[in-house]
């Protein structure tokens, strides 16, 4: 009995993976997961243009922890980490080739509190058409021009991971080619919302953000783990990051008039934001208040 519920489960499981993955590829337009796979399979397993799920599905990295394959969205899956109950097992690593350190360089600001936001990834100082390489084998989901991002490129990776590549000058991927690990994908830039030439990088699980160096010794180039044991803990920052508030500061107002809006006081704004009372602050600049 407990092997027939067990296969029952898991038989719903790839059900469920099924129709989500085939509304997603139903709403994509052009460059999507589905036409990759038509270059690659040009006439085999297709009827009226659309792709036999159960062929897909196999292609899919981590179908089974998403059940969704979205090509426009960076940031689409609804996960909280921190209500995580049992730990997961992420493994990075079978052999020595299946891990490749995406770009060697000074590490410029890392994952954590960064001024008036969290920062939820590391910068890394580099060229404009530096090689950016793929760190893990997988799927390329995403590859756009982002406002905030710049041109950046989303991988989805066999272990469940997802990593993220920003600020590129140039992309060289579209969504649902296959990379190795060590693959260029881009060249490093200053696009999107950037001060000078670096690469922002991400690693994250079902959407949530997990600090890089947990992964990587950045400055040796190396995996710290072959396998990433993930729990709560590793996400427990979130309720400290999403209970902050924000300010826009507005033309002629000041520090003074921005504390008696929010009920707080100009020496709790200065400690929040690393400012002193005598800093310049304009119109547009995004503070924190609680």
């Amino acid at each position: 009995m407990p092997e027939l519920k067990f296969m029952v489960k898991q038989a719903f499981l790839i059900f469920s993976c099924a129709l989500a993955f085939t509304a997603t590829a139903q709403e994509s337009t052009g460059g999507g997961f589905e036409e990759s796979l038509m270059e690659k399979y040009p006439t085999e397993n297709m009827v009226e243009g659309v792709w036999d799920i159960n062929d897909s599905l196999s292609v899919i990295p981590a179908y089974d922890d998403y059940c969704m394959w979205d090509t426009r969205n960076i940031h689409s899956y609804d996960f909280d980490g921190t209500k995580m109950v049992e730990e997961v097992d992420i493994v990075l690593r079978h052999d020595a080739c299946d891990f490749h350190h995406p770009f060697r360089g000074k590490i410029t600001s890392q994952f954590g509190e960064r001024g008036a936001r969290h920062h939820y990834g590391i910068d890394i100082k580099l060229r404009t058409g530096d090689a950016i390489k793929v760190a893990f084998e997988g799927v390329v989901r995403i590859s756009q021009y982002s406002r905030t991002y710049g041109n950046v490129v989303v991988v989805r990776h066999n272990n469940g991971l997802e990593t993220l590549y920003a600020h590129l000058s140039a992309r060289k991927v579209k969504p649902g080619d296959h990379v190795e690990s060590g693959a260029i994908i881009g060249l490093g830039g200053n696009t999107g919302r950037s001060t000078g030439s670096h690469l922002h990088f991400e690693a994250r699980y079902k959407g949530e953000p997990i600090d890089p160096n947990t992964i990587i010794d950045w400055e040796l180039g190396v995996l710290k783990t072959d396998v990433l044991k993930l729990s709560a803990d590793d996400f427990a920052y979130l309720k400290s990051a999403r209970s902050k508030k924000y300010h826009t500061i507005r033309s002629g107002e000041s520090l003074s008039t921005i504390a008696r809006k929010h009920g707080t006081s100009v020496n709790t704004l200065c400690r929040l934001n690393g400012m002193s009372k005598t800093s310049t602050i304009y119109a547009g600049k995004k503070i924190r208040v609680r």
